[in-house]
């Protein structure tokens, strides 16, 4: 897949938190950056630049390394089927966009989000 890196939009790194009202204002300074808060079933989160903050019930969410924002989800389908990774969930509807969680071949999980384009 050699355009994998140009569906590739962001990394985000994940942050998982005890206090979302607290960690806020260190990622914004740190960033220069707003928050974009949302949910998604039992964890509160916030996008602050290039971090993913998480808080709530986040035991079933520690396992991924990161989220990374694509523009399409098919190349990340066809190179997870073509490559030996496996589907663990979705794709799926989420508050951000389609997503769906990847086991790669060497055991790193990811999650994919496929922008919005609106």
């Amino acid at each position: 897949m050699s355009n994998a890196s140009s569906n590739i939009i962001d990394v985000l790194a994940r942050v998982f938190v005890d206090d979302l009202d607290e960690a806020l204002p260190y990622y914004e300074a740190l960033t220069g950056s707003t928050a974009q808060r949302f949910g998604f079933r039992d964890v509160e989160l916030a996008r602050v630049g290039h971090f993913l903050l998480l808080a709530g019930n986040t035991a079933s969410y520690r396992d991924r390394v990161a989220t990374v924002e694509v523009a399409d989800l098919s190349p990340v389908l066809q190179a997870v089927d073509a490559e030996g990774g496996a589907v663990v969930e979705g794709p799926t509807g989420g508050p951000n966009g389609r997503r769906l969680i990847a086991k790669h071949p060497d055991g790193a999980v990811f999650e994919y989000i496929e922008a919005r384009t609106e």
